[in-house]
């Protein structure tokens, strides 16, 4: 920093580019630094404000792995697909019931849904579904039970990845398309076509409306949320323990990765960040450039 030739001490340097100046132009005085600016609007993280937080991604984990369960329980014969149905319908009514009682506590200026316009939805689905039924259970016959088994964990896989964990009151296309393409391919081994109708609706259940709910006892009651994050990942662990103990720990495992120990990276990190701003970075325009459109 400093001149490239001696200037004239006489006249002050200003940081300007519009006027003639005795200065070479990449000259700059000992004020340069005094404008450095460290982390400036770093938000700092709370760890367990952060473990509260990635309890969304703790619970659909756990949600995948009490699907899984699910259809390890059907395609062995012990869970009879009416039962499942039964329960699907019960917790589905229960779980409307709820969201209709916490959305009747916003003030929304649309117009909300009728109880009419989403019994019409619900037939709809479930009559195309069990219409289509026989179709989807033969819908992989010439493909290989370990290529099926490939794709679904490969489409388990993506819906995880590509879930909208911000936001998950509308789970993003390829993230459901992703669980309902896994869903139908393991549905399509199971013995029959009302095997493959049960584990259908248990999936939208589970991928779609699930996560409306959720979002919505997020926004609402946050206290709740957090206690069902927890009651839903202990559910996945002990489902998949009944089936698989190695897979229980395993789930364990990653689990206490993602709430647990990868706040804790974050936090840690966070308070070793450095970053740098000051008269060298790019203008900002922050006054409201929109009126001068008019």
């Amino acid at each position: 920093m400093g001149p490239d030739s001696e200037a004239d001490p006489a006249v002050p340097w200003r940081k300007v580019l519009w006027e003639p100046q005795p200065f070479p132009d990449n000259y700059v005085d000992q004020r340069f630094l005094e404008e450095l600016r460290r982390n400036e609007g770093l938000h700092q993280y709370h760890y367990w404000t952060v473990v509260k937080e990635s309890g969304i991604v703790g619970q659909q984990l756990s949600c995948v792995a009490i699907f899984i369960t699910l259809w390890l329980y059907m395609e062995q014969g012990l869970l009879p697909p009416q039962t499942l149905l039964w329960t699907s319908l019960l917790t589905a009514l229960l779980g409307y019931g709820l969201h209709q009682l916490l959305t009747m506590k916003e003030e929304s200026d649309c117009k909300p849904r009728t109880y009419l316009a989403d019994l019409q939805s619900a037939t709809i689905f479930l009559s195309f579904t069990f219409g289509f039924s026989p179709v989807l259970k033969t819908l992989t016959e010439s493909v290989s039970t370990d290529t099926v088994y490939a794709m679904s964990a490969m489409m388990l896989l993506a819906h995880l990845m590509s879930f909208p964990y911000t936001q998950p009151s509308t789970p993003g296309s390829l993230s459901l398309n992703a669980a309902l393409f896994a869903s139908v391919c393991l549905a399509s081994r199971l013995p029959g076509a009302l095997h493959t109708f049960a584990m259908l609706s248990c999936a939208l259940l589970v991928f779609a409306l699930w996560p409306c709910l959720l979002q919505k006892m997020r926004e609402r009651t946050p206290h709740h949320f957090t206690a069902v994050c927890l009651g839903v990942c202990l559910g996945g662990v002990a489902g998949l323990g009944s089936q698989s103990p190695f897979g229980a720990v395993l789930l364990t495992m990653a689990l206490a990765s993602v709430t647990l120990i990868c706040p804790l990276l974050l936090v840690r990190l966070q308070r070793q960040k450095d970053n740098i701003s000051g008269p060298w970075d790019e203008a900002e325009i922050h006054e409201d450039i929109r009126r001068f459109a008019h």
